[in-house]
C-alpha cells in the first residue's frame, strides 16, 4: 500500500498558486494518487483526497456538507465567523442550493429541479441549437475570433437567462458578477478578489430583489415567476433563498459551460487526430466526445466539504470539523478507474468521471449543460470545418475554476 506523502512532498507537489501548476496539474495529481489516498496541505488547511474511488464515496457520504452551520455554531465546530465584511457574499452563497444541507436543501432543490426535467430540457433544445448556430455563423462570417466571447460566453448565458425571464437589455453584467463571485472560491482568495466578490455579491442581489419585485407585479412565463408562486403559496422559499438561488443558477447554469467549451476547443487543437475523428464522424462521436471532454480537462478542478463528524480513509483520520478537498481533475484522470487516462479518447464509451459531482449535490442542470455543449460543438463542427487554432491562449491564473482569458481562432 502506498504511504501518504509527508507534509513537504505535497508541498512541493500542490502548488495552486504557481503558473506552471496551473498550466498542467495532472503530473502533479498523479504522483499525488500514487503516494496515498489522503494528504494534509498546510496552506490551505485541506485535507486533499486525489483517488476517483475516495472522490464518489465522499460526494456521498452524509457524514460531510457543504456546511457545518445547520449543525454547529462556528465556534463549536472549532471555525471562525467570516469577516463582517463580507457579509454580502456569504449571505447570497449561503442560502443557495449548493451550500445548503438537508432539509433545506431538499425542500430548495425539489423547486428547482422541476425546471430542468428531461421533457424541459428538450423543450429548450431548438432554442440553444438555433442561438448556438447563430452565434457559429457570425463567428465564420468575420473570418474567426475568440471563441470564448463570441461563442462559448453567450450561449450559456443566454439560455440560463431567458430560463429565468431576466430581460435581454439586463443580461450584460451578469458574467461580470458571475466571475467576482467565483473568485471567492479559489483557495486563499486575496482580500482584493473578497473585494471584488462582495462588491459583486451586493449588486447582483440587489438587482434580483429589484427583478423579483417587477415579476411580481407583472408575471411571466419563466422559472423565476413559478419560484415566485411556489414562495407566496407557502412552499417555505424564503426570500432570501429565492435570491440565491436564482444567483446560483444564472453562476453555476453558465461558468462551468464556458470554461469547458474553451477548455475542450483547446484540447482537439492539441490532439488534432481526434479532432479529425469527430470531423468525420460527428453523429457518431459527438455524445461521448461531450464526456470525454468534460473528464479530460474539467472546468472545476476541487470541490470541498466540511467533515460534520471524524471520518477515516486509508488509515487517516480526518477529525469533525476539518475541511476536504475533493480533486476531481485527479478524479477524472484516475488509471484505476479509465483506461489510458491521460489520452484524450473522445470514442471512450465507460466514462464515469465526476465532472457534476455525485450524491445530493449532483448538478441539478447536468442535462442542459450536456445539450448547450453538444449544441456549440456541433455548429462548430458544421459549419467551420477548418477551425484552427489562431494564437496559442494564456490561462487564467485561479486554479479551483479551470479556464482560459481567451481563445483566438481561425475559420
Amino acid at each position: 500500500m502506498a504511504e501518504p506523502a509527508d507534509a513537504a512532498d505535497v508541498f512541493a507537489l500542490f502548488a495552486p498558486s504557481s503558473a506552471a501548476f496551473v498550466a498542467d496539474p495532472y503530473p502533479a495529481y498523479a504522483e499525488l494518487r500514487a503516494r496515498g489516498r489522503v494528504h494534509y496541505y498546510g496552506p490551505s488547511d485541506q485535507y486533499l483526497v486525489p483517488r476517483h474511488a475516495d472522490v464518489a464515496a465522499l460526494l456521498r457520504d452524509r457524514r460531510l456538507g457543504r456546511t457545518y452551520l445547520h449543525r454547529y455554531r462556528h465556534e463549536e465546530f472549532g471555525r471562525q465567523a467570516p469577516p463582517p465584511g463580507h457579509e454580502p457574499f456569504h449571505v447570497l452563497n449561503d442560502h443557495g442550493l449548493l451550500d445548503l444541507e438537508p432539509p433545506a436543501h431538499t425542500r430548495v432543490r425539489r423547486l428547482v429541479a422541476k425546471a430542468f426535467t428531461p421533457r424541459t430540457v428538450e423543450r429548450l433544445r431548438p432554442y440553444v441549437e438555433g442561438l448556438a448556430d447563430e452565434l457559429v455563423r457570425d463567428l465564420v462570417a468575420d473570418g474567426g475570433g475568440d471563441l470564448l466571447a463570441r461563442v462559448a460566453e453567450p450561449l450559456p448565458v443566454a439560455v440560463i437567462a431567458e430560463l429565468l425571464g431576466i430581460p435581454e437589455g439586463e443580461r450584460g453584467p451578469l458574467r461580470p458578477w458571475s466571475a467576482d463571485i467565483c473568485g471567492m472560491y479559489e483557495l486563499n482568495p486575496t482580500a482584493a478578489a473578497a473585494a471584488r466578490a462582495v462588491r459583486a455579491s451586493a449588486e447582483f442581489s440587489a438587482y434580483l430583489r429589484e427583478l423579483i419585485a417587477a415579476r411580481r407585479a407583472r408575471p411571466g412565463d419563466d422559472l423565476l415567476t413559478r419560484l415566485i408562486a411556489a414562495h407566496e403559496e407557502g412552499d417555505r422559499l424564503s426570500e432570501q433563498e429565492l435570491v440565491s438561488t436564482c444567483a446560483l443558477l444564472l453562476n453555476a447554469g453558465h461558468e462551468a459551460t464556458v470554461n469547458a467549451t474553451v477548455n475542450g476547443w483547446y484540447a482537439l487543437f492539441r490532439h488534432p487526430e481526434q479532432l479529425a475523428a469527430l470531423r468525420a464522424e460527428p453523429e457518431r462521436l459527438l455524445p461521448t466526445a461531450v464526456e470525454e471532454l468534460l473528464r479530460y480537462d474539467t472546468p472545476l478542478q476541487l470541490f470541498e466539504r466540511w467533515v460534520l463528524d471524524d471520518i477515516e480513509i486509508g488509515g487517516t483520520v480526518l477529525p469533525r470539523g476539518s475541511e476536504v478537498a475533493m480533486l476531481f481533475g485527479s478524479a477524472n484522470r484516475d488509471g484505476a478507474v479509465f483506461r489510458d487516462p491521460d489520452a484524450l479518447d473522445l470514442g471512450r464509451a465507460e466514462n464515469p468521471h465526476v465532472s457534476f459531482s455525485a450524491g445530493i449535490h449532483y448538478c441539478v442542470g447536468a442535462a442542459l449543460a450536456r445539450v448547450e455543449l453538444a449544441a456549440s460543438l456541433g455548429a462548430l463542427l458544421r459549419r467551420a470545418p477548418g477551425l484552427r487554432l489562431a494564437a496559442e491562449p494564456e490561462r487564467k491564473p485561479g486554479f479551483v475554476i479551470r479556464g482560459l482569458r481567451e481563445l483566438l481562432v481561425a475559420c
